[in-house]
């Protein structure tokens, strides 16, 4: 039988949200930037734009790279470290690539659908997102440190 874990406040889900925006607003920065000096300095391009479509494809995979990359590293990203928010599946256990991958998809339904997904968690008895379901993970709050002398 697994335990329960309380799940985090929509205030503080949206605010680990706007740090780890932050984060990857530079990552895609740095990743495109790199694309777009290997095209001009070591392809000779003239062209000082990237392919719309080039550019779209590092984005997504810069973003969910980030995700996927530190949830199975060690279930937070640094967002979620600073409001003590883990990622975990149903039976508590750390999350695999698999299961990273498929939240990361599904996230990306559940703000399709006008953030309807994400919204879910205040209707949800357990807090939950559709992605949550999706991808059998869900997020919940870590008991804080106790102060050390």
């Amino acid at each position: 039988m697994t335990a329960i874990h309380e799940s985090p406040s929509l205030l503080r889900r949206l605010t680990a949200m706007l740090y780890d925006l932050l984060l990857v607003v530079a990552v895609v920065g740095v990743v495109n930037a790199a694309a777009l000096g290997i095209q001009v300095k070591l392809l000779g391009s003239t062209d000082h734009a990237l392919n719309p479509h080039l550019a779209q494809a590092l984005i997504v995979t810069s973003v969910y790279g980030f995700f996927i990359l530190f949830w199975i590293k060690s279930g937070q990203t640094l967002g979620m470290q600073a409001w003590r928010i883990k990622l975990v599946t149903f039976d508590g256990q750390q999350p695999s690539l698999r299961h990273a991958l498929i939240r990361c998809l599904a996230a990306t339904l559940s703000a399709a659908c006008l953030g309807l997904g994400y919204l879910w968690c205040l209707f949800d008895s357990r807090g939950r997102y559709w992605h949550d379901y999706l991808s059998a993970t869900e997020l919940i709050l870590l008991p804080k440190e106790p102060a050390s002398a």
